[in-house]
């Protein structure tokens, strides 16, 4: 008897294509950077429709999506496989997308969620300034105020005031997530007071005090930043009776006498405010006292990529610059501070260890 075998059934039509297994030539590289505007408004999009959110645990396919985000089926489909190019969710062989790990990123209930960071770094004015990049590089100073009419933080909170929220909630999220990661890294042995200058809203201060119950902390910041601090630092939050909030700008002085000094993400706008903040930390500092200085580095480090990227729209929108562990060693020995270990954070930041001379 004579058995036929079962014809196979046809691939479906959204089945996503294989990688190729050789990286694409030169030509082809720079064609995909030079649309890396498509990606970045690909991420944008699907973070403002929250499809991250929409996507359950199991696969959907893009009609299923659509109905809950409000979006035609077609084009949401065609995102959809945009983004899996890039591992931003997976296209399943019957045309179905499920979640990869970056996708989750996007979701707001994602404890490491980067939903408010990407739509931060895409925002309407950020499309607006970077064809200026090439007056910026031939001028080394902002071009904000020749595009938009005003400096970058006035523009922003007194014309932008959604992109001003999105903004804080960027800070807060990218702040409370490092911050963890910092309270991990110090060693607090001999530690009793730490000070947060320039701290933000206290998320590292926060963190620190949590990690060890006998440490006290004083959060120093604008009084307009320090008056939205982290809840655990005011009013009734847990942590009020250690801590001291100080209303001032480091870069005019330094009130605050501690044991350990950590100054993070604050030493980029412009080399003036830099020097004039680490000298106010010495001379405000007991001999012996330690410095942490917490950045982003531009060389030496995984992420060159991102730090690079931000080091160019720090040019763009206020003149300001990330740095090389070269220009950050100058500028912190130039301040009189000895430098000890320089060990990395997390992907993205390095801790300068330092010490207050006798």
């Amino acid at each position: 008897m004579t058995t036929v075998s079962p014809t196979p059934p046809p691939t479906p039509v959204h089945a996503a294509l294989p990688h190729p297994v050789t990286p694409p030539q030169p030509a082809m590289q720079l064609r995909e950077l030079v649309f890396g505007a498509a990606r970045a408004a690909a991420v944008r999009a699907a973070a403002r429709l929250g499809v991250a959110d929409a996507l359950g645990e199991t696969p959907a396919t893009a009609q299923e999506l659509a109905a809950l985000v409000k979006a035609e089926p077609a084009p949401l489909r065609r995102l959809l496989h945009a983004l899996s190019c890039y591992g931003i969710f997976t296209e399943t062989p019957d045309g179905q997308f499920a979640h990869t790990e970056m996708s989750r990123l996007l979701r707001e209930d994602d404890p490491n969620s980067l939903r408010y960071i990407s739509l931060w770094c895409t925002e309407p004015w950020t499309w607006e300034v970077w064809p200026h990049l090439d007056d910026a590089v031939r001028t080394g100073e902002s071009v904000f105020a020749d595009v938009h009419g005003k400096g970058f933080f006035d523009y922003l909170h007194q014309d932008a005031h959604e992109s001003a929220q999105i903004f804080n909630r960027a800070m807060t999220t990218s702040s409370m997530q490092s911050a963890l990661d910092v309270a991990e890294l110090l060693d607090l042995s001999g530690v009793t007071s730490v000070a947060d200058i320039g701290g933000g809203q206290g998320h590292v201060l926060a963190s620190l005090l949590e990690k060890d119950p006998a440490l006290h902390g004083t959060l120093m910041d604008l009084p307009g930043v320090v008056a939205r601090a982290d809840a655990r630092l005011r009013d009734e939050g847990a942590l009020v009776d250690r801590t001291r909030i100080v209303a001032g700008d480091c870069r005019e002085a330094i009130p605050v006498q501690a044991d350990l000094y950590i100054i993070k993400n604050i030493l980029e706008w412009d080399d003036d405010s830099t020097r004039r903040t680490l000298r106010n930390v010495v001379a405000a500092a007991r001999p012996g006292a330690r410095v942490v200085v917490i950045e982003n580095l531009v060389d030496d480090t995984p992420s060159m990529r991102f730090t690079t990227a931000m080091d160019l729209l720090l040019l763009l929108n206020v003149g300001g610059a990330k740095h090389t562990r070269e220009s950050l060693v100058t500028r912190i020995s130039d301040a009189g501070l000895l430098i000890g270990d320089v060990v990395p954070v997390n992907a993205y930041l390095h801790a300068f260890e330092c010490v207050v001379p006798g």
